[in-house]
């Protein structure tokens, strides 16, 4: 089975050569989301508003991929900073809930000028 490629117009765009997401078999394997808006200006300012805007990238290439953060098996957090690990905690039950959740690492990682970037897995079978 070919892969699907995915371009998610309504998410930041890629930051370098790659996919949003690809689609293999039942599953999507979705990008480093940053905290940039779908114009390409990227978010500066307190973590809570580059959490949230990274997560609504997720979740729109989630959706374009043809499914949504519900259906997540893993999910990687990469922190600047973990001290954040508290917030992003907050930030993270909103997009995902408290029920049913996905695996997940949470790492700290040297980021750029950035304080959060988010992968996923999605599961799009039945």
């Amino acid at each position: 089975m070919p892969k699907k490629i995915i371009k998610a117009d309504g998410a930041a765009p890629p930051g370098g050569p790659y996919s949003h997401a690809v689609v293999a078999g039942d599953f999507a394997f979705l990008a480093g989301a940053c905290p940039v808006l779908p114009d390409g200006t990227w978010v500066k300012g307190a973590f809570a508003e580059q959490a949230r805007a990274a997560f609504a990238n997720l979740a729109e290439v989630a959706r374009t991929a043809g499914g949504d953060l519900s259906r997540a098996v893993r999910v990687g957090v990469y922190l600047r900073d973990f001290a954040d690990f508290a917030a992003m905690n907050e930030i993270y039950v909103e997009f995902f809930g408290t029920e049913n959740l996905p695996a997940r690492t949470t790492l700290p990682v040297a980021l750029n000028g950035f304080d959060i970037e988010l992968d996923a897995v999605i599961y799009l079978g039945d």
